[in-house]
């Protein structure tokens, strides 16, 4: 990278699992410390995206679609799945079709698996539960609610160790999106501000590939991260391994169409239109 910058770009670090294969590798590859990096939640960075805080960001989908005029994504960068996706689930006390009109607490990390468990709950389901928002902790959601809705290691945790100790039923919501559509799902895009992209187009670029080249080195040598990772977390290196090549980091033709079809089906409901347009970062003339 080139360090003749006069500021460091100031980009998002997503504090979950889901994302260190992204960021693993950036230390290898001598890039980390051209960043200024921001660790935090999924919903908080889109917002701080949003708001110019940040110049390069993970922003969850909806966020994206919804601030579409203001954003440029990342091509070939993102977090999603083409199936299981293992890390966001509904986990409930009974069968989905039993849960009209019931409680299920919302976990209040990530507003794109939010809305998507409520997609498939009204039109693959045909119920209208009794939604709350509350935070990611299972067994206070399960006090007052029959099912949740998690995201990240939170999901992890309740459906890998909680759920099956507590006899609770694990619904992965890639699988029930892949299942219904054919098509992956992503979750969250990496984007960076129109403004941004006009005063520092070599820099956004520059950051892009950096990103790219994390991702690649780390699936190459995706054990040792898992290693690594697996000192410092409830989880073992083996199912770590097997979370992170289940992830799909890819934003290409098909996972486009996945986001194509999930905003002409909650758009107009959920702030964008439904024929919303994916502006991507054009590659070097």
């Amino acid at each position: 990278m080139d360090h003749s910058w006069r500021s460091r770009p100031r980009v998002g670090h997503i504090q979950f699992l889901n994302c260190v294969p992204l960021y693993w590798g950036l230390a290898r590859t001598g890039t980390l410390l051209d960043l200024e990096l921001s660790k935090d939640s999924p919903e908080r960075l889109s917002e701080q995206l949003v708001r110019g805080e940040l110049d390069i960001a993970p922003i969850t989908l909806v966020e994206f679609l919804r601030n579409a005029d203001d954003l440029v994504a990342f091509p070939d960068l993102a977090v999603g799945c083409d199936g299981p996706v293992m890390s966001c689930v509904i986990v409930s006390q009974v069968p989905l079709e039993q849960l009209h009109h019931a409680r299920v607490a919302l976990g209040s990390t990530s507003r794109t698996s939010v809305r998507l468990a409520q997609l498939l709950l009204a039109e693959r389901y045909g119920i209208e539960p009794d939604y709350y928002t509350c935070p990611p902790d299972l067994g206070v959601m399960m006090q007052e609610a029959q099912a949740a809705v998690l995201i990240g290691d939170a999901a992890l945790r309740a459906s890998l160790h909680d759920a099956p100790r507590l006899g609770l039923q694990v619904h992965d919501l890639g699988r029930m999106w892949k299942d219904w559509t054919g098509l992956p799902f992503v979750f969250a895009v990496w984007a960076t501000r129109r403004d941004y992209l006009a005063r520092e187009p070599r820099t956004v670029r520059e950051v892009h590939e950096a990103f790219l080249a994390s991702r690649d080195l780390s699936l190459e040598e995706v054990g040792k991260v898992a290693e690594q990772a697996a000192r410092w977390e409830t989880f073992d290196a083996e199912l770590l391994e097997r979370y992170f090549t289940t992830l799909d980091f890819r934003f290409g033709t098909q996972q486009l169409a996945g986001v194509t079809e999930f905003a002409r089906r909650v758009g107009p409901t959920t702030g964008f239109p439904a024929d919303v347009r994916v502006e991507l970062l054009a590659a070097k003339a």
